[in-house]
C-alpha cells in the first residue's frame, strides 16, 4: 500500500512538472495582462500622468456613456445578424460538397483561400471593390440603376459590412461542416433509409444532433470572431458614416490611442471582457441542452 500511495504522488508531482510550462505560460500571456487592465480601469490614468485612484467610477461612466452603449447595441445587432446568416449558409454548402472524387480537394483548397487572408487585406480589398469610381461593386450595381455609395449611406456600410464578414467566416463553417459529416457512420442514414424517412427527417433526427459539437464550436467561434472585428471594418468604413459601424473594439480604441484615457479605456475593455465571457458560457450552455434533449 505504500508502494502504491508512493507511486500515486510520483505521478501526480510528474504531473504538475508536465504542466508547469503551460501554466507559466498562461499567467504570462493572460492572467498578468488581465490583472493590470483591471487596476488601470480602478484609477484615472492619462497617457504621460501619474494614476489617482477612482474607484467604480469609470464603470459608472462606461454604462452610462450613450455612445458606448450605443457600440454594444450595435455589436449585439451584427453578431446576431452573421449567426443568423452564416450557420444556415454554412451547414447547407457544407453538405453540398462532393464526398468523393477530385472535386472534393479543389473544393477544400478554394474554401480555404478567404481564410488565409488577413483582415486587414480582407478590408483592402472590399474598400477597393466599393469604391465610387473603380469599385466592381459599384460598377455592377450602377448598372441596375442602384446607387451604392458606403462613404454616405449608413446602411450600404452596414450591410457591405454583413456581407464581407459573410464572404471572410462561412467558409469555416462549411469546412467545421464538411469534417462532421464525415465523422457520422453510415449506417444511421442506412437506418433511416430502411425506415423511409423523409430528408428533412433525417436531417432534423440524424444529421443536425450529429453535427451538435461541431456547430457549438463554430458558434462559439463565431461569437468571439464577431465581438473582435477591427481591422476589416476600420479600412473599409473607419466606423462610419458617422457611428453606424462603430463597434465596441473600435470604440474601446479611440478612448485609449485617440483620448489617451487608459483609465476609462481599461474599464471598457474589461466590461469587453465580461460580456464576451458570459455570451460564450450562455451559447454553450444552452445549446447543450438542447442537443441532450434530442
Amino acid at each position: 500500500m505504500k508502494t502504491e500511495a508512493l507511486a500515486g504522488k510520483r505521478r501526480e508531482t510528474s504531473t504538475v512538472l508536465f504542466l508547469l510550462p503551460t501554466l507559466i505560460v498562461m499567467v504570462g500571456v493572460g492572467i498578468v495582462p488581465l490583472m493590470t487592465v483591471v487596476n488601470y480601469s480602478l484609477h484615472i490614468l492619462f497617457s504621460g500622468t501619474l494614476p489617482h485612484f477612482n474607484g467604480l467610477q469609470n464603470y459608472y461612466q462606461a454604462l452610462r456613456d450613450p455612445a458606448f452603449m450605443n457600440a454594444i447595441g450595435k455589436q449585439f445587432l451584427f453578431t446576431a445578424l452573421i449567426l443568423v446568416i452564416q450557420m444556415p449558409l454554412g451547414v447547407a454548402l457544407g453538405m453540398a460538397l462532393p464526398e468523393k472524387g477530385a472535386w472534393v480537394g479543389v473544393a477544400l483548397v478554394l474554401l480555404g483561400i478567404p481564410l488565409l487572408i488577413p483582415w486587414n487585406v480582407v478590408g483592402i480589398i472590399w474598400r477597393i471593390f466599393t469604391r465610387p469610381d473603380i469599385g466592381v461593386v459599384t460598377k455592377v450595381l450602377a448598372k441596375i440603376g442602384i446607387m451604392y455609395n458606403v462613404a454616405k449611406l449608413p446602411s450600404h456600410a452596414w450591410w457591405t459590412t454583413v456581407i464581407m464578414d459573410t464572404w471572410h467566416w462561412t467558409p469555416l463553417i462549411i469546412l467545421l461542416t464538411f469534417a462532421g459529416l464525415r465523422a457520422i457512420p453510415p449506417e444511421f442514414y442506412l437506418a433511416a433509409r430502411v425506415d423511409s424517412a423523409s430528408r428533412w427527417a433525417v436531417f432534423r433526427y440524424v444529421t443536425l444532433p450529429k453535427l451538435k459539437h461541431v456547430l457549438v464550436i463554430a458558434v462559439l467561434l463565431r461569437v468571439m470572431d464577431s465581438f473582435r472585428i477591427y481591422d476589416e471594418v476600420f479600412i473599409l468604413t473607419a466606423g462610419g458614416p458617422g457611428s453606424t459601424t462603430l463597434f465596441m473594439s473600435h470604440y474601446t480604441t479611440r478612448q485609449v490611442v485617440g483620448g489617451f484615457d487608459m483609465g476609462y479605456g481599461s474599464a471598457i475593455s474589461v466590461i469587453y471582457f465580461l460580456i464576451i465571457q458570459v455570451m460564450c458560457y450562455l451559447l454553450y450552455t444552452a445549446m447543450m441542452k438542447v442537443g441532450q434533449k434530442q
